[in-house]
């Protein structure tokens, strides 16, 4: 197989660019905060930060950081001309009121029908950390992963059925990987596009599963 992955940056843009003008969107903890640098410039995407934020905007240049403006996950963030800071319960209000159009989360493992697993690997010495994940995966009215499509060992991370304890039940959409972005359907999962070099065979023996055109 001869092919090129994309890099974080790659993949944040890809994700960047399917997120429609005048979407409310929760980007989630580690990778896809990065989306939040590759949001077209004039584009009007309000960014929500589970902490209490409507109006992020890209991360500060070094330097310029105010680490009492920070997202969830404790980095520093910059806020747009109109954007404000409040209540954390009035941001889960947000979020389990079906007001945010798209939430980006990372994963350990989503199913070919969108099951999401991404707060423990259940391990006996794993820190549980869920966060508001439960709240997004079902609040948002469209739930997209980001992730590698494979573990360090090689593993899938997309499969048929989930292992670890689950977050959300039939609630990703879409998943944004480095060699491909799918589509989650309750029939299984189906192609949107793959990297350069990759067919959907090897894709398809990559991660173990068929998938469809």
């Amino acid at each position: 197989m001869s092919y090129t992955r994309r890099s974080k940056n790659e993949l944040a843009q890809r994700v960047a660019r399917d997120i429609h003008e005048g979407a409310y969107v929760n980007l989630g903890i580690g990778m896809p905060t990065t989306v939040a640098n590759h949001l077209p410039p004039g584009t009007e995407v309000v960014l929500h930060s589970e902490n209490g934020i409507l109006g992020m905007g890209p991360a500060p240049a070094a330097g310029l950081e105010d680490y009492d403006l920070i997202n969830a996950g404790k980095q520093p963030v910059t806020l747009l001309a109109g954007g404000c800071y409040f209540h954390h319960a009035d941001s889960f209000g947000m979020m389990r009121g079906g007001h945010l159009d798209i939430c980006v989360l990372g994963a350990f493992q989503v199913s070919a029908t969108g099951d999401l697993a991404n707060w423990s690997t259940g391990e006996p010495d794993a820190i549980p950390a869920v966060g508001g994940a439960m709240d997004l995966a079902v609040g948002a009215k469209q739930t997209w992963v980001m992730m590698d499509l494979l573990t360090k060992d090689g593993k899938s991370k997309v499969v048929d059925q989930c292992s670890y304890p689950l977050t959300g039940l039939g609630c990703v959409k879409r998943i944004y990987s480095d060699l491909a972005t799918l589509e989650c359907t309750p029939d299984g999962l189906r192609v949107i596009d793959l990297v350069d070099g990759l067919s959907k065979a090897e894709l398809e023996k990559l991660i173990g599963l068929s998938v469809q055109n």
